[in-house]
């Protein structure tokens, strides 16, 4: 099945489900399966016993961990889960874009959304508040685990409870707490481009002027990380660490001031859908095509900035170059005598003229070219 006929597939809805909720067309069936090389059955178990023990772990050591200060406690949240992959055996790289330094207060950190795996990802990379759907809260272990982690829990349910939600997400903004969202709403196997980025949230980050901070999360094996539809949790844990030599990459992208998207657009929609597009359009997009678009945005205008201050020292010296030789060529009048203008030949004018031709100032191509330090 290629990858546009999953994206433009109408998805069947799950019975009881509210209509506005995003729903993706991936099933287990047909997204969610490893042909790859596979690890033993036993070497597969004890990966599987490694990784629910980690994560117990982290359950058993939440209540005092919290205790600690804001330092201490980020770091071993931090080192608790990049241990978390690591025990179901996958292998993770993390590439910072060059430009994606941080803002130092809250931000909105938006990510695509693919596996369980994608939360202990981003939170080895940037730990923050997890946004999640109520019923998180009731799940054995991992509810109690999200509760330790002050997740913020929201009612995807009830549409009229979704200012409220916003402005949760708003304030936990403002307090400079650092938010995580999949804002695609559902998982996505990771064949296609996902779904589309929900703009309510976005609202959120206008709402509290803060920056939004995209993520991109791909797998090397995207069947086997796929969590799609209503596949149970313990067939895709046995999907992972059956799969020999799963990667993950996370990528942290430049962020996105959300303050430029307060107002209407232009095509009359609320700036939180431009803001949500240019996040999704950011998560899909190479970071060496954004370094190059940034790169050749400094270099354009240095560039200009410096042939324009070039032309202008050129013009200058011509300038003076012009009325200098002006005041050298006006004669002195001669007491005695009336100046008679001299007709020179045709002839002898033409041939002065192929003997030294008019002298033109021209700005050089050198002169109009930054210096070597503007590239680097």
């Amino acid at each position: 099945m290629s990858a546009s006929r999953t994206e433009d597939r109408t998805a069947p809805r799950p019975a009881g489900t509210s209509p506005w909720l995003p729903v993706a067309p991936c099933t287990p069936a047909s997204c969610a399966r490893h042909t790859g090389a596979a690890r033993p059955p036993l070497r597969a178990a004890l990966r599987l016993l490694a990784g629910c023990a980690w994560v117990l772990l982290g359950v058993v050591c939440a209540a005092p961990v919290r205790l600690l200060p804001r330092g201490p406690r980020m770091w071993l949240l931090r080192y608790w889960a990049r241990g978390i992959p690591r025990a179901f055996g996958v292998r993770v790289t993390v590439r910072v874009h060059p430009y994606a330094r941080g803002t130092g207060g809250g931000e909105l950190v938006v990510a695509n959304h693919i596996s369980w795996l994608d939360i202990p990802l981003v939170a080895a990379v940037l730990p923050g508040r997890m946004l999640a759907k109520t019923e998180v809260r009731d799940w054995p272990l991992l509810g109690r685990l999200a509760g330790f982690g002050s997740t913020l829990f929201i009612d995807r349910d009830r549409l009229r409870a979704l200012p409220g939600a916003v402005g949760t997400v708003a304030a936990a903004l403002r307090s400079g707490s650092r938010v995580v969202v999949f804002p695609e709403g559902s998982t996505w196997c990771g064949r296609g481009r996902g779904g589309p980025f929900r703009p309510a949230v976005f609202q959120a980050a206008i709402d509290a002027e803060v920056c939004v901070r995209p993520v991109r999360i791909t797998y090397g094996t995207w069947g086997a990380a796929a969590f799609v539809g209503d596949d149970p949790l313990t067939a895709s844990l046995w999907r992972v660490v059956r799969a020999a030599g799963l990667t993950a990459e996370v990528s942290v992208l430049p962020s996105i001031p959300a303050r430029a998207y307060a107002s209407v657009s232009a095509h009359g929609e609320p700036g939180r859908r431009e803001l949500a597009r240019a996040a999704r359009a950011a998560v899909l997009g190479s970071d060496r095509t954004t370094t190059r678009r940034t790169a050749r945005t400094a270099r354009t205008g240095t560039t200009a900035r410096t042939g324009t201050t070039a032309r202008t020292a050129v013009t200058a010296r011509t300038a003076v170059t012009a009325r200098g030789a002006a005041k050298a060529a006006t004669p002195s009048p001669a007491p005695t005598a009336l100046p008679v203008p001299i007709q020179a030949p045709a002839a002898a004018t033409t041939s002065a003229a192929r003997r030294s031709p008019p002298q033109t100032a021209v700005a050089s191509d050198r002169a109009n070219r930054p210096s070597a330090s503007v590239h680097h």
